[in-house]
């Protein structure tokens, strides 16, 4: 009968492509790795690798026997995890994806959390774009998301909490030209290269809505990446200006767009629909709410006749 412990051993040595590998990392011996892939294979009635000298790959049968592996393991984890009550001895991992405006002020908070409160979890944080995060989440490679929902297309196998709304603006570092103007129009700002991370279709038409068809991202923005922190570097460094949330660059000064912006971003914790969750998704939660919770609007700036 197949096991659970000999799908574990199936799933390694797929992983590490050698029984050499596998047994360091299973800490077993080689025989006994040997013989719990070979009592699968006789279980399954199929080999699951084809033997070459000293090197195995995956039979055809045996790649697909891998996905089904692996979500059986996967489930079997969750089942403990989703029965577990959070506390300092808690054991598991939690695989967390955040895109890029939540990963730079999550990332370090979440992390915090977990080496405090709960010392022998894993947790590990991946930063990627919302598209890529999203298929990870269906592959399951990750167990749970935090992504602007208006990237994301409804789809039945989602799982989209409410959203937790947080304020879009351009930026400039304090020394720039246009960080003592009391109104920055359109014109003005696209003198200077603009920045951002990929912005959704729904943005894209608010700009050109508020400033017309020269607004359109494909238009303006000139510099693009996923990785919002490096974006926000080269904008305290040079007079780039930065589309991006406004809470994830305090330091920056915020340019008085008029007409004003108005562009929110909806930031929501995605899973999979019908799939088990882990205890320690609350916790999660809760730390969304205690970190992107917007703080209240500066007053203000006296305008100034030039």
């Amino acid at each position: 009968m197949m096991t659970l412990v000999q799908l574990r051993h199936f799933s390694v040595l797929a992983r590490a492509g050698s029984f050499v590998r596998a047994s360091e990392l299973l800490h077993l011996t080689q025989p006994a790795l040997s013989r719990s892939i070979q009592s699968l294979e006789d279980a399954l009635g199929r080999p699951l690798f084809d033997r070459i000298g000293r090197r195995i790959e995956l039979t055809a049968f045996g790649r697909d026997a891998l996905l089904r592996a692996q979500q059986l393991i996967e489930a079997a984890e969750q089942l403990v995890q989703s029965g577990a009550v959070p506390n300092a001895q808690a054991q598991g991992r939690l695989r967390l994806g955040l895109s890029s405006g939540p990963g730079v002020m999550l990332t370090a908070p979440v992390i915090t959390h977990f080496a405090t409160r709960y010392p022998l979890f894993h947790v590990d944080i991946v930063r990627a774009n919302t598209h890529a995060l999203e298929q990870m989440l269906r592959d399951r490679e990750i167990d749970a998301m935090v992504a602007d929902a208006r990237s994301l297309r409804p789809a039945p196998d989602l799982a989209i909490e409410p959203s937790i709304e947080m304020r879009g603006a351009f930026m400039c570092r304090p020394g720039h030209p246009l960080a003592q103007e009391a109104r920055v129009a359109i014109r003005q700002l696209l003198d200077y290269p603009v920045a951002s991370t990929p912005l959704s279709d729904e943005l894209a038409r608010l700009l050109v809505e508020r400033y017309g068809a020269r607004a359109h991202p494909e238009a303006m923005v000139r510099l693009t990446s996923d990785e919002i922190s490096h974006l926000i570097e080269v904008t305290h460094r040079t007079d780039t200006l930065l589309l991006a949330i406004r809470a994830s660059a305090p330091g920056l000064h915020e340019l008085p767009m008029t007409p004003a912006l108005e562009a929110n971003a909806r930031f929501a914790l995605v899973t999979l629909a019908g799939r088990a969750q882990s205890a320690f998704l609350p916790e999660v939660r809760q730390l969304m709410i205690d970190v992107l919770r917007e703080p209240a609007p500066p007053p203000p700036t006296p305008w100034r006749k030039r």
